[in-house]
């Protein structure tokens, strides 16, 4: 094999991988961008290595690939967290598993395949959100159990409207719908909060952070930051 079809092998694993990092980057989620890139990348690389590296008759270029399937899986443990009853991260350490495979097709030169690979992941994680969500059973008939944020950003009164503009815009990026928007004097002269609630089926504080990061790199916002309400019942939509 020519140093060109492993370079054009080792650009198809680290352009695929980031294709499904995409995803995750902007949802906010601990393995993104870079991550799966890199793990595409670096499967890619073991196969090359399993497959052109070892010569002889007690050579197995079958060894290296094979590891590859377990030793994702302590890259994937790092990114799982429990949080009291609750288990995140199983969906990210498992696009990590997917990644390595696509990464591991490309270093096999399997291009089609790892192409397909790629789309399914993606629109697993996209279009099947949705849908698990949709056929997800409630608590109880009637109410469904969510949590509810409350966001809230102060500036100075010429800039109200500025930042609620960049508050909506910040929220909406986020998986969790947004109730309702307001604004208050704090009692200082010439300042004003503007608070927002937001509520959703799951908690995830990395997508507030995210959000936080953002406002507060604008000039007019003096301080940021949002609070939970865990387990409140509301009127499920009919």
């Amino acid at each position: 094999m020519t140093t060109v079809e492993m370079l054009l092998r080792l650009g198809a694993g680290v352009g695929l991988g980031a294709v499904i990092g995409v995803e995750r980057q902007y949802r906010a989620r601990m393995a993104g961008l870079r991550t799966n890139a890199l793990v595409a990348a670096g499967a890619t690389l073991f196969v090359l290595l399993s497959a052109h590296g070892f010569h002889g008759a007690s050579a197995d270029p079958t060894r290296v690939a094979a590891q590859i399937v377990s030793g994702i899986g302590f890259l994937g443990a790092g990114v799982i967290m429990r949080e009291g009853l609750s288990v995140r991260g199983l969906n990210t350490a498992a696009t990590l598993w997917c990644s390595a495979a696509v990464g591991a097709l490309c270093g096999s030169g399997m291009y089609g395949t790892a192409l397909a690979g790629t789309v399914v992941v993606v629109v697993v994680n996209t279009a099947m959100r949705y849908l698990g969500r949709t056929i997800d059973r409630h608590p109880a008939a009637g109410t469904e159990q969510v949590t509810r944020y409350l966001f809230a950003a102060v500036t100075d009164d010429p800039n109200e409207a500025h930042v609620r503009a960049l508050l909506v815009q910040a929220l909406t990026r986020t998986d969790f719908r947004l109730v309702s928007i307001s604004s208050r004097n704090t009692g200082v002269p010439a300042q004003v909060e503007v608070r927002a609630e937001l509520i959703g089926e799951e908690r995830d504080d990395r997508q507030m952070e995210s959000a936080v990061s953002r406002l507060s790199l604008e000039p007019s916002v003096t301080s940021v930051g949002w609070s939970i309400e865990q387990n409140a019942e509301v009127e499920e939509d009919r």
